[in-house]
């Protein structure tokens, strides 16, 4: 496991994020909504930097299993919260390929918002297979498999401080791991 981000590096960016968007929303009453699970964490930091009046919600998304055409998704937990005629922030951990922001930008763009925009911690257009640019970036990172502040493989990870990239032979370890642990059940 290689660290990509530490958690200095994270607090700082996010930090100038805060900044920006309280800049950006001034005098405005945005609703961020964050998407599950993996935004979690950069979502609570990144609201206790943004100095104005702000509610969150939650959208939880998912893609299709196997078989089935890349880039459908559907919706696991819907908003709460009332965004017609709202300035709206979706915020999430990463762009990856696009699908699930484009889908999630499209869900909300259909209750009419005043405005929408996306934030993301990471970006990695490399990996991009829809047309789509996030509005804030946190950082943009090479075509890695990247775990810890809130992203996970296998549900684990999410934990870690900092964000880190995993390769083949960490992944082929941890497989192993699970195999054992499996057996011995």
């Amino acid at each position: 496991m290689e660290i990509l981000l530490d958690a200095q590096a994270i607090a700082r960016r996010v930090r100038e994020l805060g900044k920006q968007l309280t800049s950006d929303y001034r005098g405005r009453r945005p609703v961020f909504v964050a998407l599950l699970k993996g935004s979690f964490m950069f979502l609570a930091d990144l609201i206790r930097q943004v100095d104005l009046p702000l509610e969150i919600d939650f959208l939880g998304l998912a893609s299709y299993g196997a078989g089935t055409a890349p880039g459908v998704v559907r919706v696991l937990k819907n908003l709460g919260a009332e965004v017609a005629e709202r300035d709206v922030l979706i915020v999430d951990d990463i762009c990856d390929t696009g699908h699930s922001l484009a889908a999630a930008c499209q869900l909300i763009a259909d209750r009419r918002p005043t405005s929408l925009k996306v934030c993301v911690l990471l970006d990695k257009p490399s990996r991009r297979q829809v047309e789509f640019h996030p509005d804030y970036v946190g950082f943009e990172i090479p075509d890695r498999f990247v775990v810890g502040y809130g992203l996970d493989h296998a549900e684990r990870y999410r934990n870690l401080p900092y964000v880190a990239a995993i390769g083949e032979e960490d992944l082929a370890t941890l497989q192993k791991g699970r195999n054992t642990q499996a057996g011995a059940k």
